[in-house]
């Protein structure tokens, strides 16, 4: 009797492409959201930490700070901007600190052991990470009115774009830090050495004209201080005197987020012999 063997259809695609990107890049999106919301400790600390500066700071200096390069601002209203920029930093430095994390754990091997392409782990963590720095920028907005600070749609709107694209930019960048890292304690030593000066050069304390000429060289080729001069200029239109126009500031602030993201994608996809790398 002649024995009959089973057949089935072949297909090209690979197993990655079979389950998608969509669906698993979600779920790792919504575990930040939640992993983050949980731990009350760190919500707490993102927001306090930058009021209580923000009040301490701006109330230090008070008026003695109105110049020209300030618009005649008190510096209570002109550090806002940064101290904004601040809140979203440090939720992206808190949110990709859980690569390392789920590095220790062992979820992110069962991630990249999954039949998933990488690229959703880049797209669930940065997207997850922007998408609470945002919102918790958008939460301390709240404070805006006391400084006579009034939105319009377009201008909140526009706010909202540029929270997220230094909020989107951000969070890569500490990914692309925080990915071949085994300690959450070198983690730090690179954000203290690296981004924190990246937001002290940004505007956030102190404006680009009144600083000394190679301070300002190195104003003008942050990408953060496009972001806070386009905060400042949302925030205040027509009472400060600005570096550029807001177009170009977007068009820079999202220039520097897609090339952020795009290495994010290279860093991800590059194997090594690390185990869950």
């Amino acid at each position: 009797m002649a024995t009959r063997t089973a057949t089935f259809p072949s297909t090209n695609l690979t197993a990655p492409a079979r389950v998608g990107i969509v669906m698993p890049s979600v779920a790792l999106w919504w575990r930040e959201i939640v992993r983050f919301y949980r731990q009350r400790s760190r919500v707490v600390g993102v927001i306090a930490s930058p009021l209580l500066f923000w009040l301490v700071i701006g109330s230090g200096f008070g008026t003695s700070f109105r110049s020209s390069g300030a618009g005649g601002q008190n510096y209570l209203g002109y550090f806002f901007p940064g101290a904004l920029i601040m809140i979203v930093l440090f939720t992206a430095i808190f949110t990709m600190m859980t690569v390392i994390e789920d590095r220790k754990e062992g979820f992110l091997l069962s991630v990249l052991v999954a039949p998933v392409s990488r690229s959703v782990i880049v797209l669930g963590k940065v997207l997850g990470g922007a998408t609470l720095a945002t919102l918790q920028g958008m939460i301390f907005l709240v404070f805006a009115p006391f400084l006579g600070i009034h939105f319009t749609l377009v201008s909140f709107a526009l706010t909202v774009l540029v929270i997220f694209l230094v909020a989107f930019s951000l969070t890569a960048l500490g990914f692309i830090i925080a990915w071949p890292m085994d300690s959450t304690g070198g983690f730090h030593a690179v954000i203290n050495l690296f981004l924190i000066p990246l937001w002290l050069l940004s505007g956030s304390m102190f404006p680009l004209s009144g600083a000394s000429i190679w301070i300002r060289a190195l104003m003008r080729i942050n990408p953060l201080t496009y972001g806070t001069d386009a905060l400042r200029m949302l925030l205040y239109p027509g009472q400060l005197a600005t570096n550029l126009p807001l177009g170009t500031n977007l068009i820079v602030l999202a220039g520097f987020t897609l090339v952020m993201f795009s290495v994010c994608f290279f860093v991800a996809n590059r194997r090594s012999t690390k185990p869950g790398v």
